[in-house]
């Protein structure tokens, strides 16, 4: 079994069923944030229209990620229960609805109901995405499909920004959450008739079905997962869980509050800001490419997976303070460009960061471990939210972005002294 997955594929890869589901993955989460995102392009004409507050614009935005970080624990057992394909089915309907009827908020309650049921919707999308790239990729593939379904957090946030201002621009705010929602309904239609595990599926040949089913398997990754106990005993898993607690928040502020502050404080009109907004997310995914591509160099160059991981999260860590200057500068234009290169470091931090559970616990852990620390960082960049708002409205986005310039050297501290070593913590098929 393990010579198999070793073997190359036996169809070719624009001919294999397992890779367009991997394009299905990829679109799906670009078009959950590109519903998430709305929000954030659309926040200075309903702010205006709806005399909201920067204090509470930050509860609603609240509400999304204190919801999605609640799902993230809720969910994943009724996703196992019910199964990939239903699931997704179910969500992406639900969280386009949510999306969809944003359209007919009005003021503050409307919008924090609304959000905090398109959080609770979209929970599911990673841990189904995951889950349908365990079903049908073999262990050597995972790497990749993974890569490729994560890419569409990066192209949602790139597409966004001019999508829905120029919706905004020329169909009015309402538009910008119609369409987005519309799309999801579209996807639903190509989910529901292609996807199939590979085991069903009626197209796959029986070429790629043997070998995508002899592949499956991995060592370290049969018998029962752990239960949460069995992890928190773990001082490593505190460190992954305060370092996305510290660290998560810095990228939440730049996605949910870079419209706003284009607007409020360098005077960006909606088309403007349709353009301009955009960019920082292009660093973003230039970082996290970068960041994958130094990890593996410097692993190849001779150092330990440790010094690899770590020198990689230090060295983002370090770099993110350049936002600072930011809101300094007279460019608005120098500002957009300090602010795409502190996305940039974030990025190479985490992607090391973020492959650390998997250096740590076999595969039949990861997802849990993930759950665990990612629910961590949604919850601390929840209850940031407000205290965003309440910042900005009674001194400046000073202090924010003070404390966002700092936020991912407390993360690397989190990795340094709680994991002294990142190896496996796995002996003999039991975690030690």
């Amino acid at each position: 079994m393990i010579a198999q997955t070793e073997t190359r594929s036996p169809v070719p890869a624009f001919e294999a069923v397992r890779w367009r589901i991997a394009i299905l993955l990829c679109l799906v989460t670009t078009i959950s944030y590109v519903d998430r995102q709305a929000l954030s392009v659309a926040a200075p004409v309903l702010r205006e229209e709806f005399r909201l507050s920067n204090t509470q614009y930050g509860w609603i935005t609240y509400a999304f990620l204190m919801a999605y970080a609640l799902g993230q624990f809720a969910l994943g057992p009724l996703i196992d229960r019910l199964g990939t394909k239903r699931s997704f089915t179910l969500a992406v309907a639900w969280w386009s609805v949510a999306g969809m009827l944003h359209a007919f908020g009005r003021g503050f309650l409307g919008f924090f109901s609304l959000r905090a049921l398109l959080g609770l919707t979209e929970a599911v999308n990673f841990p189904a995405a995951l889950k349908a790239v365990a079903e049908w990729f073999p262990r050597n593939e995972r790497s990749l499909a993974t890569g490729i379904v994560t890419a569409g957090t990066g192209i949602g946030a790139i597409v966004a920004p001019p999508l829905v201002g120029l919706l905004i621009h020329f169909y009015g705010w309402q538009a910008a959450f119609l369409v987005p929602g519309a799309a999801g309904f579209l996807w639903v239609l190509a989910w529901k008739r292609w996807y199939d595990p590979p085991e069903t599926h009626t197209t796959i040949t029986a070429e790629e079905r043997s070998y995508v089913l002899d592949g499956r398997a991995a060592p370290g990754a049969v018998g029962r997962a752990g239960r949460w106990r069995d992890y928190l005993r773990h001082k490593e898993t505190w460190g992954l869980i305060l370092a996305r607690f510290t660290g998560d928040g810095a990228f939440y502020f730049f996605a949910f509050w870079l419209p706003n502050y284009l607007h409020a404080e360098r005077g960006f009109d909606i088309v403007r800001i349709a353009w301009v907004a955009a960019l920082p997310f292009v660093a973003a995914d230039l970082g996290a490419l970068f960041g994958g591509w130094l990890g593996g160099r410097l692993m190849a160059s001779g150092a330990t997976l440790d010094a690899a991981r770590k020198g990689v999260i230090w060295l983002g860590a370090l770099l993110v303070p350049v936002a600072m200057p930011a809101v300094f500068v007279d460019s608005p234009y120098v500002a957009v460009l300090l602010v795409s290169a502190a996305l940039f470091a974030i990025q190479v931090k985490q992607s090391s960061l973020f492959a650390v559970p998997m250096d740590l616990f076999p595969a039949r852990d990861v997802a849990s471990v993930w759950g665990l620390s990612g629910a961590a960082g949604s919850l601390a960049a929840a209850f940031a939210q407000p205290l965003i708002g309440w910042l900005i409205d009674h001194y400046s986005y000073t202090p924010v972005f003070a404390l966002v310039s700092l936020m991912h050297v407390a993360s690397a501290l989190a990795v340094t002294l709680l994991i002294p070593r990142i190896a496996p913590l796995e002996r003999d098929g039991v975690l030690r």
